[in-house]
């Protein structure tokens, strides 16, 4: 992963995360899979569980512990009214960002 992706993957992670849990409820390793299926193959798995930890002390997701095969119940994610709320904060935020370095870009063009 290149210096800048690793910098801009800091400041979207959380978004990227809480747009997983939107369309399912997950536990840490899956999501860590499912970003290493998608290219994001220098994610640490710690990095995944800190985040999941702060977004679950910020009442943004809630927890069911779920019984494993094999040691200690899964925790497992799922994102709740407030999160949502979050979510769509970040793809507004997203979108103005996207809309004004789309606009950089066309201009550089001239």
């Amino acid at each position: 992963m290149t210096k800048q992706l690793t910098e801009l993957l800091k400041g979207t992670l959380e978004g990227i995360v809480l747009a997983i849990l939107s369309g399912r409820s997950a536990y840490g390793y899956e999501i860590t899979a499912w970003l290493r299926e998608q290219g994001f193959t220098d994610i640490a798995e710690g990095t995944v569980y800190a985040l999941l930890v702060r977004i679950e002390k910020r009442g943004l997701v809630d927890v069911q512990k779920v019984p494993s095969e094999k040691g200690p119940p899964r925790k497992v994610y799922s994102l709740n009214a407030h999160g949502r709320e979050d979510l769509d904060e970040f793809w507004g935020t997203w979108s103005f960002l996207a809309e004004r370095l789309e606009q950089l870009r066309e201009g550089d063009k001239g």
